[in-house]
């Protein structure tokens, strides 16, 4: 356990589900340029299949799950491997978990099931193409089991591997409930039934896992990864595993809110990490299409940019040939990824803000995830997102959003935090407990319950007016009613209607107009901690108002004087920064994410930077300011801490480099 993971760089992840019905699997498959074709394309790794699922296996075995379309004799994923490693790619193997066709159909009895008895099912209707679900506390697990001993036994030492379909399946099969009873949980209640899904999924995690550390006791370690579990779970989960793999593919129903969201919440553990995306214009199974190529190479550069390695979906045709279009795309975007890599590589993201959720809310942040997440981005802030069990120390300012629950061990902690000189901000809901009472002293606020109005109008104080006009501005998500003590300052008041809307007593379209200022506070600053009586962050990704995000970008420059990056780029630019030995990097990355279908988002053109001024803060004058991977010598300034330079990007994405 004490040998380092190998991990890749630039992977494959290389679909192959494939129906009993179709005829010629394999057939074409030639090892030699089917190698070659990744080489070319800068692919250091490709996850091949064993078993898909449709639940048929893809090498030389007599299981009757061998695919009945393959050859005799062809033992396409050894084949596969063999020739992968003759060029120096690794080649994890994929094994499907709770989907599997082949063992639904000869063995119904371990069908996941319903509370009232229906089998669990993609696509609900028996006459629906759609995978069929697996129960885990049947002997369906001791088949999976089988199949990767199998599979460990033939081809080990393995490079990985990588078992997919692993959520919390709650279930009342006749096993299910079996071991639900012998826990002493009740299987009638639905709490129950989820907590023994978690528990199962553990079991097994625990147990393929302990086969994979095996089978490779005598070789290099290799990493085991349960796909679809939630990545908030993983301060828990972690003890499974050796390396994370994010499936995030933002056309395919993920969006380009989800990977920023998780793969800062991930970063922090320390854990060698991928993430991959798909060449598919929208999802898995939208085979014959390829998105264009700054979406594909926006979101590997994004990747890239939070200290993570590449990944790519595809799908193998059942004839075993890569198509040489997907291999031209994906190879162009990965020759640059790997010009890269040597600037950032070794190197640690650096984050002055930690933002702390409740992992409850597993990888989907809802609106108030998104408003933060999109908010601290647009304002170039580094920040990494925690649990509430995370170490504080290192940050300079802490976040709460309105979504997060301040319990008693939360409360101690930020105590802690801000009597060694931390500072705090607290988001509408959050600052209250559950008495709707403050939830520390240190807020300096008196709360007077919920606010009557579903609409009031935020007026900001001067110090925290700048970019906003002398305007109330409306707030369109209800908060609560607050007073500074006296001790505090008030940085904004509300606004209050005329009356709140009824169906038979309104005004005007939507809201009614303002009436008068109160006494009552939307934000204020007591010491080193700010409390916004408004979910100003939810706010900002339910309706996503740039007045929001300035006053809220206004309150952390009270707190926060000297952020890493100060600059004067659109919204749209992101930023990283990484610090490798006496070297820092930031990654700017401008494009132009775009809904251009009812439900799809799409990049097809980066979106230019042209002279635009940046500062960085370093602790030491540079000798050298570059723009890589290009290496453009740059003319800079070293002043107050800063280096100041100004930047061109035309095509998307670049690295400032400061030696």
């Amino acid at each position: 356990m004490d040998q380092v993971l190998e991990f890749p760089k630039r992977t494959i992840h290389l679909d192959f589900h494939t129906g009993p019905w179709v005829p010629d699997v394999g057939k074409d498959f030639d090892p030699e340029r089917f190698a070659a074709t990744f080489k070319k394309a800068h692919v250091d790794s490709v996850t091949v299949f064993a078993m898909c699922h449709h639940g048929h296996l893809y090498y030389d075995t007599e299981h009757s799950a061998r695919h009945p379309s393959l050859p005799q004799g062809l033992d396409l994923l050894g084949e596969q491997i063999t020739a992968l490693h003759n060029v120096g790619i690794r080649a994890p193997i994929y094994i499907s978990v709770q989907c599997n066709e082949y063992a639904a159909n000869t063995h119904p009895e371990w069908l996941a099931l319903t509370p009232d008895l229906q089998q669990v099912k993609w696509g609900k209707s028996a006459f629906r193409p759609g995978w069929q679900i697996l129960d885990m506390s049947s002997p369906y697990q001791d088949y999976v089991a089988d199949i990767l001993a199998d599979v460990l036994d033939r081809f080990a030492p393995v490079d990985g591997i990588f078992m997919d379909m692993c959520w919390d399946q709650p279930s009342s099969s006749k096993w299910a409930i079996a071991a639900m009873l012998e826990r002493g949980y009740d299987p009638a209640n639905e709490l129950d039934r989820s907590k023994y899904a978690r528990e199962l999924v553990h079991q097994y995690m625990k147990r393929y896992r302990d086969m994979v550390e095996q089978a490779q006791r005598q070789f290099k370690p290799a990493g085991v990864w349960f796909n679809s579990r939630p990545k908030t779970n993983l301060n828990e989960e972690k003890k499974f595993l050796r390396h994370v793999e994010i499936e995030a593919l933002p056309t395919g129903g993920w969006g380009y809110a989800y990977f920023p969201y998780v793969a800062r919440f991930v970063r922090p553990l320390g854990l060698p990490t991928l993430s991959h995306t798909g060449r598919f214009f929208k999802s898995w199974g939208d085979n014959t299409s390829l998105k264009p190529k700054m979406a594909l190479k926006y979101e590997c550069c994004q990747i890239l940019s939070q200290g993570m390695t590449s990944g790519v979906g595809d799908l193998l045709h059942p004839r075993g040939v890569p198509n040489q279009a997907v291999y031209d795309l994906i190879g162009e975007v990965y020759e640059y990824i790997e010009a890269c890599e040597p600037y950032v590589e070794g190197g640690k993201l650096l984050s002055q803000i930690a933002v702390i959720t409740d992992p409850k809310l597993g990888d989907n942040p809802g609106p108030s995830g998104v408003g933060t997440v999109r908010a601290l981005q647009q304002l170039r802030h580094q920040f990494d997102i925690l649990s509430s069990k995370s170490e504080l120390t290192p940050y300079e300012l802490v976040i709460i959003p309105e979504t997060t629950h301040v319990d008693e061990n939360l409360k101690e902690k930020l105590e802690i935090y801000l009597q060694g000189g931390g500072s705090l901000i607290v988001c509408g809901p959050a600052a209250l407990d559950d008495h709707g009472q403050p939830i520390m002293p240190e807020l300096g606020v008196e709360a007077h319950g919920q606010s009557p109005f579903t609409h009031t109008f935020l007026h900001a104080a001067q110090q925290v007016s700048e970019g906003l006009e002398d305007y109330g501005y409306v707030m369109y998500e209800p908060g609560f009613r607050m007073t500074a003590l006296p001790e505090a300052e008030t940085l904004v008041l509300v606004g209050e209607p005329y009356f709140e809307r009824a169906f038979n007593h309104f005004s005007g379209h939507d809201y009614t107009p303002e009436d008068q200022l109160t006494s009552y506070a939307a934000a204020v600053k007591n010491g080193k901690v700010i409390t916004f009586s408004v979910p100003i962050l939810e706010a900002y990704g339910k309706h996503a108002a740039p007045n929001y995000r300035t006053l809220f970008g206004n309150c952390i420059k009270l707190l926060m004087s000297e952020p890493i990056i100060k600059d004067e780029g659109p919204s749209k630019l992101e930023t990283t920064v990484v610090r490798k030995g006496t070297t820092t990097v930031v990654h700017l990355l401008s494009f132009c994410p775009e809904r251009r279908a009812a439900d799809l988002d799409i990049v097809e053109d980066p979106f230019p930077i042209v002279d635009m001024p940046i500062a960085v803060k370093v602790n030491r004058q540079p000798r050298r300011v570059f723009l890589a991977p290009v290496e453009r010598e740059l003319p800079f300034a070293y002043k107050d801490g800063y280096v100041h330079t100004t930047v061109t990007v035309l095509d998307g994405h670049a690295m400032l480099v400061i030696e």
